[in-house]
């Protein structure tokens, strides 16, 4: 598993990259790609890193597994590619977004623009079995990612955390409040978006929060009319 990312990030993690961990996973993944059908795609096991590099990053959404159905997961959480039926947690946080903001609803579920924003958009594993959920969790993935999560919140100063669901949650427990907007609420999945994903505002108050930190805010659907004005938003 070659490791091809922009210098921002590898001069970041060069010691995990070290890591007698991290070659064990790379041997692990490695064969897995070999042995079995494996998402995403290798040039896509980094797309997240690859799309916003460490001193663009804004927004932090952290995600568990990537999809493991054919044609699904490309490398970004939540995400999937142009043409390819919105999975249902992705069907949630588009409905709270047209909630939150009053923004009509995407046909596509690439969230490929919000990248582009300074959105990081990243797995806790970065690659998974096709056909079977978690299978490559407690690989070392985990370790990695724990990594960035703890660069971010240690070298950079008024992100937005977006945590959502207790394993997202416990992963970014130690994330520095203080420098940081952390929003935490219920997984949008079908099982608990009722619980209170619905009705988070954690779109609103992330753009009220970049917007008191002096940055532009994210357009969460791409081209749709301005129809509220997020200084208006409490956060």
């Amino acid at each position: 598993m070659e490791v091809r990312l922009a210098e921002s990030w590898k001069t970041r993690l060069k010691e995990e990259f070290e890591k007698p961990s991290f070659k064990a996973l790379a041997e692990f993944v490695r064969g897995a790609y070999v042995a079995k059908t494996v998402y995403p795609a290798p040039k896509c096991v980094f797309a997240a890193l690859d799309a916003v590099p460490f001193e663009g990053v804004r927004v932090v959404i952290l995600g568990q597994d990537p999809y493991h159905g054919p044609g699904q997961a490309h490398g970004l959480c939540f995400s999937v590619p142009d043409g390819v039926p919105k999975p249902p947690s992705l069907q949630n946080i588009f409905k709270e977004i047209h909630r939150d903001l009053g923004l009509p609803i995407p046909a596509s579920g690439n969230l490929e623009h919000w990248a582009r924003q300074g959105v990081l958009l990243l797995n806790a594993t970065l690659t998974v079995e096709a056909g079977s959920a978690g299978s490559h969790q407690g690989k070392g993935w985990e370790e990695f990612t724990d990594a960035i999560v703890r660069k971010l919140s240690e070298e950079r100063e008024g992100l937005v955390f977006m945590l959502w669901g207790a394993y997202a949650q416990k992963k970014g427990a130690h994330i520095d409040r203080a420098k940081h907007l952390v929003l935490t609420a219920p997984h949008p999945s079908p099982l608990s978006a009722h619980n209170g994903f619905f009705g988070c505002r954690h779109f609103s108050k992330a753009n009220a929060y970049l917007v008191s930190e002096g940055q532009p805010p994210i357009e969460w659907v791409k081209d749709a009319p301005d129809e509220i004005d997020i200084r208006d938003v409490e956060w």
